[in-house]
């Protein structure tokens, strides 16, 4: 057909499926042979619009044509089109396109996939070994002060008869005849090619004659290994320590997995911690809290700091001692250390301490929080 299939049915090229289907719809009905019984006009309008919408309503054929126009198809429907068995290309008339050249099928992968060559079409399958996860829990000081521990997992490690290669003796493997090393094998279907993994390799792109007993062919062995890692100062819960190389060993050669350990800082008994700030809840006696004084707290580096109480210190204040919060990660630095006041109520008074109170009580009304609250309470009662 020389006319355009986006022009036959009367949409645009960024027309909805929805709206090409709506088109096909409405004109399939004005020219189907039914109603137009020995129209030879309308009977070649409807295979027409059949064979644009044919086209159009699949997403491969669609793409192909917005990019290679009537050509894709025309010489397809002849007979001289694709061909797997005769080099995978289109050919017929004039025109001619040979999916054998890789430049070629580049662009109609790109074309119908978003991207250039696909990643890995001319490499060996990466028999790369799996990534291992450990839990590690550990306390606040721990975090404080940093942490090396000692862990023993039991994995897939590199066989030391065949370094690795999963062939006796060592020997290196051939390359697959079948995939000529790349570990994957391509074949023809319509428009695509399709890649599959080889199975004369598994993937690998090498064919072992002899396998090595020791590890039958995979080129590890189970065994328990030994690995040492140093938890940084200053780590927070939940962080994630990566060390590259550490998780099981690949098939035959292939890369090392990676060793995630995963970090649980335990709570404390005495201590919250936010971020790198420390906070501590510390009681206070009520006299200490009104005439001011010393107290004495503990830090997370298991030392004393002295901590001066202002007089009229209420309940909630905060008290800060600079530079006695966490260990700041690679840095010489440490966070803020806050001290919550948590001013005691007596109990247990005798008779003679509550005489005191309530003769206290009756010479001293300077309660700035209380006469604060009762007076915006009054407010409010003499608004209502």
């Amino acid at each position: 057909m020389a006319n355009d299939y986006y022009e036959i049915l009367g949409v645009q090229k960024n027309s909805s499926d929805d709206d090409i289907k709506k088109a096909y719809r409405k004109l399939a009905m004005k020219y189907h042979p039914d109603r137009n019984k020995g129209d030879k006009a309308a009977e070649a309008k409807f295979k027409e619009i059949n064979e644009a919408y044919e086209t159009l309503k699949d997403p491969q054929k669609k793409a192909a044509y917005d990019r290679y126009g009537h050509e894709a198809y025309k010489n397809a429907a002849s007979g001289g089109g694709f061909n797997p068995g005769a080099g995978g290309g289109f050919s017929g008339g004039s025109f001619h396109f040979d999916f054998g050249d890789e430049s070629a099928f580049s662009d109609i992968f790109e074309g119908f996939f978003g991207g250039g060559r696909a990643s890995g079409m001319h490499e060996r399958a990466e028999m790369r070994g799996s990534d291992l996860r450990y839990k590690s829990s550990i306390t606040l000081e721990e975090a404080f002060r940093g942490k090396e521990i000692e862990l023993s997992i039991r994995t897939g490690v590199k066989c030391d008869s065949c370094s690795g290669t999963g062939s006796e003796g060592g020997v290196k493997p051939k390359t697959c005849p079948s995939c000529r090393g790349t570990g994957k094998m391509r074949f023809s279907q319509g428009f695509f090619t399709v890649e599959r993994t080889c199975t004369a390799c598994n993937g690998t792109g090498h064919i072992i004659e002899k396998s090595c007993k020791s590890c039958n062919g995979s080129g590890r062995i189970s065994k328990t290994k030994t690995i040492k890692v140093s938890i940084p100062a200053g780590i927070e819960d939940g962080a994630r320590i990566r060390l590259s190389g550490e998780g099981e060993a690949g098939l035959r050669g292939g890369r090392n997995g990676d060793l995630y350990i995963f970090v649980t800082v335990k709570q404390h008994k005495l201590f919250r911690r936010e971020k790198d700030t420390i906070h501590c809840d510390v009681p206070i006696s009520i006299v200490t809290a009104a005439l001011g004084g010393e107290i004495e707290v503990p830090t997370i580096d298991g030392k004393k700091a002295v901590v001066k109480v202002p007089a009229g210190t209420q309940a909630g204040n905060i008290l800060k001692l600079r530079g006695k919060g966490m260990s700041i990660m690679r840095s010489a630095l440490r966070g803020d250390m806050l001290i919550h006041a948590r001013v005691e109520t007596p109990v247990n008074l005798t008779k003679r301490q509550k005489e005191l109170l309530q003769e206290f009580d009756k010479e001293h009304n300077a309660h700035p929080q209380s006469s604060g609250f009762f007076a915006k309470v009054k407010e409010f009662w003499q608004e209502l």
